[in-house]
Formats: structure tokens, C-alpha cells, sequence
């Protein structure tokens, strides 16, 4: 579970001015960050069903971001990508 300060330290890693906490690429990383965490519990709990469905929720949230970020301003999605070490879908 992503705490405060770890939302806060991700955040201001990707943001894009200084109160920026909304902008597509901040939730892009907060998710990139959850889908990770819930990745590792799943290692280890593999019949969790429940949050496995949440996974797979908020991969395909990421992936709307992506998709929008990527049609509105390329050189933002590659930044991202880059920043947050994403393998980037080609077409």
C-alpha cells in the first residue's frame, strides 16, 4: 500500500511544475508504482483472485494514461517511459 510520503516522493519525481499532482504523467507513476507492490504480493499469494482483477484494472488504467499522453504531446510519453523504465508498445 502506497503511504503519503512514498506518493508524495513519487510525485515529485515526475511532476511537471511545482503543484502539480494531477497531470497524466504523476498518475501514470503512482500506478506504475501500485502495479509493482500488488505484482509482489501476488508472487506470493497466487490465488488471490480479488486482487489480481485489481491488477489487471489498474494495468489497463496505465494504459489509457499512456495512450493519451502519447497522442497529446510525444515528447511527455517519452519522458515518461524513460523515467519510469516502461517498455514502450509499437505499433
Amino acid at each position: 500500500m502506497l503511504t503519503k510520503t512514498k506518493k508524495q516522493k513519487i510525485i515529485k519525481e515526475v511532476q511537471i511544475h511545482d503543484t502539480d499532482t494531477g497531470s497524466a504523467e504523476a498518475q501514470i507513476a503512482i500506478l506504475s508504482k501500485r502495479i509493482e507492490e500488488l505484482t509482489k504480493h501476488l508472487k506470493t499469494h497466487a490465488k488471490d483472485n480479488h486482487s489480481r482483477r485489481g491488477l489487471l484494472q489498474m494495468v489497463a488504467d496505465r494504459q489509457t494514461l499512456l495512450k493519451y499522453l502519447q497522442k497529446k504531446s510525444s515528447s511527455r510519453y517519452d519522458a515518461v517511459t524513460k523515467k519510469l523504465d516502461l517498455k514502450r508498445k509499437t505499433a
